[in-house]
């Protein structure tokens, strides 16, 4: 029986709500939840890319290999956000990719920005101010380096997806994961070791998982969707991630959700929505 795809899509968007659950419970240092993340994946893919005798390292594998070590880093800061800020907060934040994504298709693909889509991106940072309003501006701030990793963990991913969407092209969407994570797969695997506390079997465990239905599942369910629904669709239902993490945040943690998520997270996120339908509409 073939799934349906906008319940595929509901799926993996829970799956990458769930995070943030994932992070926090298991208290592990951000380099080495990142390893595990990206290790995963790799090992997989590695083995599925050898089986089917698909030639490692081709084509334009340089910018490949530029972008992976972007996302490496911006892995890197996504658990930072998620460790020091609540689940909520991170969520919002790392949905201003759009926005980012943007302005990079305007300065490298030479994509044009109409004034409607200007005043977007004015109104997705306003939303930003507001998220920021009432926090200390101070590195002694959870919340401030939280949400700040967070931002840039966005800006990082914009730039990766504007260069993956250059060379998708010349990739098959399996090839491209392969390459989103395999710097970080080497360049993490010192945190196995040298990071405190080292993970216990059970850490490893559960650690393993996530980098299995984040890394593998939930990109296999969102390319499937994809190929399955309108652009419009695909684009409104991958914001339903948002909803699942503030609910996991609520149910696990009894987060808050404060007026200045309500009205900042608000704008960003019609920001990102209405950006996504314009692009597809044109």
């Amino acid at each position: 029986m073939k799934l349906n795809p906008y319940l595929a899509i509901i799926i993996a968007a829970t799956i990458g709500g769930s995070s943030g659950v994932f992070i926090k419970l298991l208290e592990l240092p951000a380099g080495t939840i990142t390893f595990f993340r990206m290790a995963v994946p790799v090992l997989v893919l590695l083995g599925y890319l050898r089986y089917k005798g698909i030639k490692l390292f081709r084509g334009n594998y340089r910018i490949m290999m530029v972008a992976s070590v972007l996302n490496a880093s911006r892995m890197f800061l996504f658990f930072v956000g998620y460790l020091y800020t609540s689940i909520g907060n991170a969520v919002i934040i790392l949905f201003t990719w759009p926005i980012f994504g943007a302005l990079f298709s305007a300065i490298f693909l030479k994509e044009k920005i109409p004034l409607r889509t200007a005043f977007l991106i004015g109104l997705a940072f306003l939303g930003i101010v507001i998220m920021y309003i009432n926090k200390e501006i101070s590195f002694g701030n959870q919340d401030f380096i939280g949400m700040a990793a967070m931002l840039f963990s966005a800006i990082m991913f914009s730039a990766t997806a504007v260069i993956f969407k250059k060379e998708l092209v010349n990739y098959s969407r399996t090839e491209t994961i392969f390459y989103q994570n395999l710097v970080g797969s080497i360049a993490f695997l010192p945190f196995l070791f040298a990071g405190f506390p080292v993970p216990s079997a059970l850490q490893a465990g559960v650690a393993s998982l996530y980098g299995f239905l984040i890394g593998i599942v939930a990109f296999l369910l969102f390319f499937y969707a994809l190929r399955k629904l309108k652009m419009s669709h695909y684009a409104l239902f991958t914001y339903w991630e948002v909803i699942a993490a503030l609910f996991f945040g609520v149910l696990f943690f009894q987060e808050a959700i404060t007026l200045n998520m309500v009205i900042g997270g608000g704008l960003i996120l019609a920001t990102g929505i209405l950006l996504r339908k314009q692009k597809t509409s044109n």
